[in-house]
């Protein structure tokens, strides 16, 4: 007998295809499938169909991994929602939530089963161990039972003594795991015991959540109370972080706390094997806590029953090539699919996670004092450097502040969200300066590496000897990167430990728990940043940030750069201050009377939140209305740009959405193509999407050659 199944494949195809089997198989198994003279990995997408195709045409299925366990129903259904939501071809979609390992036409290898080990019932009587840690993993199998790998997070050399007490009776085996949560007392506040308690009311109910936490208010504590109670009722829990650089920091605080519960980890970083390995832990029940970046949203897990978006409003969430999915938002359509809580946190949230709570979707929890006692939020003071003569970035002020510091053994954080030397080389005697031959940009001068290079597309070239224009081999670098701040802060404090940290310097996967660990054993005097530390970190001793060329973001054209900029500062000044020493935070800026300061002084996200999403609203722009982006791209800009117009001539525009454009986009060249966009907008969502499928299909009509188009649904870039 045959049966016919709909198999999905990795191809931006709006389709799904046919293919014969002898029996039925379950949906979401694995297949491997002859595609155009290829092999190709499929996933049975729907099983026992009828098809719609000359059965004669129809080719039969080559390999079945029927070893594997399918992949569930909800993800299934994620993977469709996605596909729908963000107008991109379900298969495709399907491939992009995968792990590398899944994506390719081979078995995989599932970890072996875990055994567990608890005391038997001749363990129980025996007398407690003297020793701290034996303590710890005694109780630890008298209230639970542990894998090696969870016992091993409790005490280093754990296989030794289990061995030692299997052999003397004490221990038992099973096949279930009964998880551990160790109720650590955490003296929680007023704020923080009122938002796990109504969070905790609603455990088993989709609940969409925004906390509202200022920096260091103790909303990890928070995170980790409620997971503890998750965990405790046999769930699960799902832990977005939005950069890999704070899951090292996180897991450090998670071992700490859940001693006892498996944990996996996944991002782009882990090893392709035991990312896979830890996705089937994660779909099996087996690890209790899933923590990872935005992929890791399309993790399926048996029994979730948590979801926590840490720096909900970061922009890391957003992918910004093929499935352009928003990781922050599927989280939310994640918890209602699963019928449990998802909280939504941050310092400084997204004005569209903010207008939910303000219209009632979401329910606003507030943190607005730190957790610790002591701490208090830093004193921000504004320094007008419109007339100063400052040493290659500082002032005088932020020169003093930093000597001071160095004296009373501080920690300061010179912040400057630019790496490189200097953002251009230029020649005085002919104004040339160096552009990108590939992207509308300039190339950054690398001192230290001896070369230019463009931050878009990574082009790199030797630093030339002199201008290819007009032969003048005197060139000047203009403006400041993180090096030259690096070369400037060493010649001045000669004695001085200076550490700078960008993605320049953190090149090796261990260099940033180095780092860490310098920083915590008091080794450095100065640390020199861009943005991958304005978020998540937490430096106890750091007491003095002083932010360099503020201002950059507020010359954007996009209409988020004042909202980007005051999430980044906030960010960045939440570093100092957390813990008994009195912070201090310095901010260099040539509009000094900007109202964007004037919040950011007064620590007040709110008021900031309310005015921005005021003027968003007399302008009619995101969040007040919902915007989808059309961008396209050829060799020639004409190409491009005439694509998109006679796509718009053919197009009936429904009456309640507005279409701007086509224009060529703020970088009209990168990596040597030409790129223009358009919007459509309204304030009906399923107008919108309607719309959109419809221009779509235009577009798909009337394509030729090498012109390429892409749909983005709630576009970041505009």
């Amino acid at each position: 007998m045959t049966i016919y199944h709909n198999i999905a494949v990795n191809r931006p195809i709006e389709q799904l295809f046919s293919y014969a089997h002898a029996s039925a198989l379950a949906v979401g198994t694995r297949v491997v499938v002859p595609f155009h003279n290829t092999q190709e990995v499929g996933i049975v997408w729907q099983s026992d169909i009828t098809p719609d195709i000359d059965i004669q045409k129809i080719l039969p299925i080559q390999t079945v991994f029927d070893k594997e366990p399918p992949l569930p129903p909800e993800w299934i259904q994620l993977i469709e929602f996605a596909a729908k939501y963000y107008h991109y071809p379900v298969g495709a979609s399907a491939f992009v939530a995968l792990p590398t390992a899944l994506r390719q036409a081979e078995p995989f290898r599932l970890p072996e089963p875990d055994a567990y080990f608890t005391l038997s019932d001749l363990g129980r009587q025996q007398a407690l161990p003297r020793y701290p840690k034996q303590l710890a993993l005694w109780n630890a199998l008298f209230s639970g039972s542990l894998n090696k790998a969870a016992a091993r997070q409790i005490h280093t050399e754990a296989h030794k003594y289990l061995q030692k007490w299997q052999e003397l009776g004490y221990l038992k085996t099973t096949d279930k795991p009964q998880h551990v949560v160790f109720q650590q007392k955490i003296n929680l506040n007023r704020e923080q015991d009122t938002a796990v308690k109504t969070v905790l009311q609603q455990q088993n109910t989709f609940a969409p959540f925004l906390l509202w936490g200022i920096t260091g208010s103790g909303k990890t504590e928070v995170y980790f109370e409620m997971m503890a109670e998750v965990i405790a009722n046999g769930g699960q829990a799902l832990f977005l972080v939005p950069e890999i650089n704070l899951t090292a920091q996180l897991l450090e605080r998670l071992k700490r706390r859940f001693p006892a519960v498996e944990t996996t980890i996944l991002h782009s970083g882990s090893a392709k094997m035991a990312r896979c390995q830890d996705y089937f832990r994660a779909m099996s029940g087996q690890a209790k806590i899933v923590v990872g970046t935005r992929l890791a949203v399309f993790t399926p897990i048996q029994n979730l029953r948590l979801i926590v978006v840490d720096e909900e409003h970061d922009h890391s969430y957003k992918q910004d090539n093929e499935l352009r999915y928003n990781a922050r938002d599927l989280a939310v359509w994640r918890a209602k699919q699963a019928n449990c809580p998802v909280i939504l946190g941050s310092a400084t949230p997204s004005l569209e996670s903010y207008q939910a709570a303000l219209n009632g979707r979401y329910t606003l929890l507030k943190l607005t004092q730190r957790a610790k006692a002591q701490a208090r939020l830093p004193e921000i003071t504004l320094i007008d450097v419109k007339r100063q003569k400052l040493d290659n970035g500082l002032s005088s002020n932020a020169l003093k502040l930093l000597e001071e510091n160095i004296k009373n053994d501080g920690l300061s954080l010179v912040y400057l969200n630019r790496r490189g030397f200097a953002p251009a080389l230029f020649c005085g005697d002919c104004g040339y300066s160096f552009s990108c031959p590939n992207c509308s940009a300039k190339m950054v001068y690398h001192k230290y590496q001896r070369h230019l290079r463009c931050h878009h597309c990574d082009h790199k070239i030797a630093v030339p000897k002199s201008c290819p224009d007009c032969g003048n081999q005197d060139l000047t670098a203009i403006g400041i990167g993180t090096q030259r701040l690096e070369e400037t802060l060493k010649k001045r404090f000669q004695s001085a430990h200076i550490l700078r940290i960008d993605s320049d310097t953190l090149s090796r996967k261990d260099d940033w728990q180095k780092i860490r660990k310098a920083i915590e054993n008091k080794e450095i005097n100065i640390i020199i940043g861009t943005q991958m530390l304005a978020k998540g970190h937490d430096f106890e001793h750091l007491n003095l940030v002083i932010v360099v060329n503020a201002d950059g973001s507020l010359y954007s054209a996009d209409m988020r750069a004042t909202e980007h900029l005051f999430a980044e500062l906030m960010q960045v000044a939440g570093r100092a201050g957390r813990a008994e020493r009195a912070g201090e935070v310095l901010i260099q800026t040539q509009l000094p009377h900007n109202p964007l300061f004037t919040h950011i002084q007064n620590h007040d996200w709110q008021s900031f939140a309310d005015d921005e999403l005021a003027r968003r609203q007399t302008f009619a722009a995101p969040p007040t209305v919902y915007t989808a982006a059309f961008r396209a791209d050829a060799v020639k800009l004409q190409d491009a740009l005439l694509f998109l117009q006679n796509a718009v001539k053919q197009f009936v525009l429904p009456e309640s959405v507005v279409l701007y454009g086509p224009a060529p986009q703020l970088m009209t060249r990168l990596s040597g193509r030409e790129r223009v966009q358009l919007f459509l907008e309204s304030k009906n969502r399923p107008v919108l999407h309607a719309a959109v499928t419809q221009f779509a299909q235009i577009l798909e009509e009337i394509q030729t050659g090498d012109i390429r188009y892409a749909i983005d649904i709630d576009p970041y870039e505009c």
